[in-house]
């Protein structure tokens, strides 16, 4: 865990014993605390994995608990602290939108520095340097312009900063295309075709519908001919595509590694469908498995499952994934009545990533913690009737006036 990340969750957590210690009282109660306190299960399932790790790689299993970490000590965190003011919450994401905005510009700089050396990266399977990494940051883009959009389309806000938030939303998804990343993008382009449907079937807002609808389509094909780095990025997937049979080439291109790990995440899990092989072990028996059916993979290319739920059936078995699959989308679950149009945005965003990648046991905690805050935030947040942005809706919970709406 990177130093800043310790302190950072380490603090909260002091923060919320402080809290409760001080004994100070609450003005408004929540009364849907313990969804906290299920996230808690995703931990549970990495210590219990404990059991069925052999002894020589204990220090990877205790690596790992230090890893997933967060999954205890913030639900708990947030469990003690005190109900948040929905006007708090848009602070937050409104920091975090600005953030990701000079993030971008800076990578954007970055480029236009260095146009003919990146746009080569692009044609050999790699991408431009980002802070943080290209996959977890075109994630996060993806998420700022869902809060860019929200925020500029309220009527309550100054006209220069609504304008400005458009620019900068405008912006971001611009980039979005630059940089290329499948993640972001296909996580872009899903959440713009449902908010297509939710304006013409729900809202009846056919013109902005429509809009969007045009703007998904046309952007790609701007994107092809203007943008070198979404161009190659594009030749550079069929050409992936094309040699995925061609065992060999997973030393070297991206997508075949990643469907060589999935067929060998398959034949671990048929192996051990109930438990797993447990997290700690999955790297000795996956390059027993790489050995045994692809020799032409180089050991250097091994790759684990890059599927979330994959990685976790084979890592904690079938019962394994039904713990992880039911702790983490509880609170979604749970909310789903109530639940505010940035909380489910940031639940599709997460989980479209772990269709391709094993986004919350990388050696990074960038995924872990990107994803755990939002969904804290969230549920940290309360409105009451008359009292929430009409507009906005950025905590989970929506008063019944608003939901008649």
């Amino acid at each position: 865990m990177p130093l800043f990340s310790k302190i950072g969750v380490c603090g909260l957590f002091a923060t919320a014993l402080l809290y409760q210690k001080l004994g100070v009282k609450e003005t408004v109660c929540v009364s849907n605390k313990h969804v906290y306190l299920v996230l808690i299960g995703v931990f549970i399932i990495h210590l219990v994995a404990g059991i069925n790790t052999e002894a020589v790689h204990s220090k990877a299993f205790w690596s790992d608990i230090a890893l997933q970490l967060p999954f205890l000590l913030m639900p708990l965190s947030f469990a003690l602290l005190p109900t948040w003011p929905s006007s708090y919450l848009r602070r937050l994401y409104l920091l975090f939108f600005c953030l990701v905005v000079l993030s971008a510009a800076a990578s954007t700089v970055h480029y236009l520095q260095h146009t003919v050396e990146i746009n080569k990266l692009y044609s050999q399977s790699q991408i431009m340097p980002t802070v943080p990494d290209y996959i977890r940051f075109s994630l996060m883009v993806t998420f700022a312009t869902v809060i860019g959009t929200l925020y500029s389309s309220s009527n309550g806000r100054a006209y220069g900063i609504r304008l400005s938030m458009k620019a900068s939303t405008g912006f971001l998804v611009l980039y979005l295309y630059l940089l290329a990343v499948r993640s972001g993008l296909g996580a872009f382009t899903i959440l713009g075709i449902l908010s297509v449907g939710w304006l013409i079937i729900k809202k009846r807002r056919y013109r902005q519908g429509a809009l969007l609808g045009i703007l998904l389509v046309v952007m790609p094909s701007i994107s092809f001919l203007y943008f070198p780095t979404f161009r190659n990025k594009y030749y550079n997937t069929e050409y992936d595509v094309a040699h995925v049979k061609t065992t060999s080439s997973a030393n070297n291109l991206s997508l075949v590694g990643r469907y060589y790990s999935y067929q060998v995440g398959v034949r671990l899990v048929q192996k051990n469908p109930w438990f797993g092989v447990g997290k700690a072990d999955m790297k000795k028996e996956i390059g027993h498995f790489y050995q045994q059916d692809y020799p032409d993979i180089d050991p250097s290319s091994y790759l684990m499952p890059h599927n979330q739920f994959l990685y976790c059936c084979v890592a904690f078995g079938g019962i394994g994934l039904l713990i992880f699959s039911y702790s983490f989308y509880y609170p979604l679950f749970r909310m789903r009545q109530q639940a505010s149009f940035l909380f489910i945005a940031h639940y599709i965003i997460v989980s479209l990533s772990f269709i391709a990648e094993f986004t919350l046991d990388q050696e990074s905690q960038i995924g872990i913690l990107y994803t755990l805050i939002f969904i804290l935030l969230s549920l940290a947040s309360f409105i009451q009737a008359g009292q929430a942005d009409p507009i906005l809706n950025w905590g989970p919970y929506i008063s019944h006036k608003q939901a008649t709406d």
